[in-house]
Order: C-alpha cells, then sequence, then structure tokens
C-alpha cells in the first residue's frame, strides 16, 4: 500500500489559502510577507520531492500550478513524476502537454484504489477541498507541515468542519525555526 502525505504552508489557524503569492486573495502570498525567510524551514520541501514517487492533486491546484511549475528548475523532481488529478470536471483536453504522465482520477474511491498500487509515497500538495476529502475518507496517512505565526482569519481551511469521529496523530518529526516557522510531521494512527 502506498503511502499518501499532505503537505502544506499553513497558518497557525489553519489557512492554507493562497500562500505563494496566487492572484485574486485576500491574503496572497503570505508566506513571504510578515516572515523572515529562513532556508532551513524549506528542507523538507527538497526532501518531498526526493521521497516522492507521484503527486496528487484537485483541479484548482492543477490549473495554478501546470503552467509554471514545468518550467521551475527547483521542481525538476515533481516534473518528472506521474500526477494524478482529481476531478469531475476537468477533462484530457485540458491537461498541458509538458509536465508529464497525468491521469485523472474521478472520485476518492479511484484514490483509494491508487494507494493500493505498487509504488512509493504519493505528495499531495495545494488542493484544500481535495485535502478536506482525503482526511475525511480516511485517506491521509502522513501530514508535512510549515505552520506559519500568522493568523490570517479568512481563507480556505487544511481541515473540514465535519463531525468526525477524532483521529489521533503521532508526531513524528518536528523543528522550529528563528523566524517562528514550525516543522510539524504526523504520522496518522490507525
Amino acid at each position: 500500500m502506498r503511502t499518501l502525505i499532505s503537505t502544506a504552508f499553513i497558518s497557525l489557524d489553519g489557512v492554507v489559502e493562497a500562500p505563494g503569492g496566487e492572484p485574486g486573495y485576500r491574503n496572497s502570498g503570505w508566506v513571504f510577507k510578515g516572515v523572515e525567510f529562513a532556508a532551513e524551514a524549506l528542507e523538507i520541501k527538497g526532501r518531498e520531492q526526493q521521497e516522492s514517487t507521484a503527486m496528487l492533486m484537485g483541479r484548482g491546484s492543477y490549473e495554478g500550478f501546470s503552467p509554471v511549475w514545468p518550467d521551475m528548475a527547483e521542481f525538476a523532481d515533481y516534473n518528472a513524476m506521474p500526477k494524478y488529478v482529481v476531478s469531475t470536471t476537468l477533462t484530457e483536453d485540458r491537461l498541458v502537454s509538458n509536465w508529464g504522465e497525468t491521469t485523472l482520477l474521478r472520485s476518492l474511491d479511484e484514490v483509494a484504489a491508487l494507494k493500493e498500487t505498487d509504488g512509493g509515497p504519493i505528495i499531495v500538495h495545494g488542493s484544500a477541498s481535495l485535502n478536506q476529502g482525503l482526511s475525511d475518507a480516511g485517506l491521509i496517512d502522513r501530514y508535512h507541515l510549515l505552520v506559519f505565526p500568522l493568523l490570517l482569519g479568512a481563507g480556505k481551511r487544511m481541515f473540514s468542519s465535519a463531525d468526525n469521529d477524532t483521529r489521533k496523530l503521532k508526531l513524528v518529526e518536528h523543528d522550529v525555526y528563528a523566524n517562528g516557522v514550525q516543522k510539524q510531521v504526523f504520522d496518522v494512527v490507525r
């Protein structure tokens, strides 16, 4: 069974929307505003590329990443790996041709089936709504969180507000950086 890892830049109040500067959002670019840069806090991002064997995302994240990431040298490992996009509306003709193998999945059941295949870890980038659905369905195995010392108030949240049973997480790695960013890596206890 493959491990599904959700990775996120997240504010202390749980917002994950538009951390990198995507236009049209109230707090767009919050990762780069008001928090001093600390390269060591991003070490986990490079490691994720080395350890992952596939990338999973929702339609919105795919549409945001696919025009940009294929040309970014810092994402070379991601560019080479297979991508899976969970969407009921995206069509094959809207997939970019310069970002490697991309497969459309139409449901969380298809994600569960993907996890049952042979291969290494699958990383989930962005995709707030998809993360909520994956978590609610019990499909996420690990969280890689970089928690920023910001309260953004508004924006898409990492976790749903569904009335779910308690899920226990085990802290397996952590660090705190001089800029106040915290790395928290949790395994989901089954």
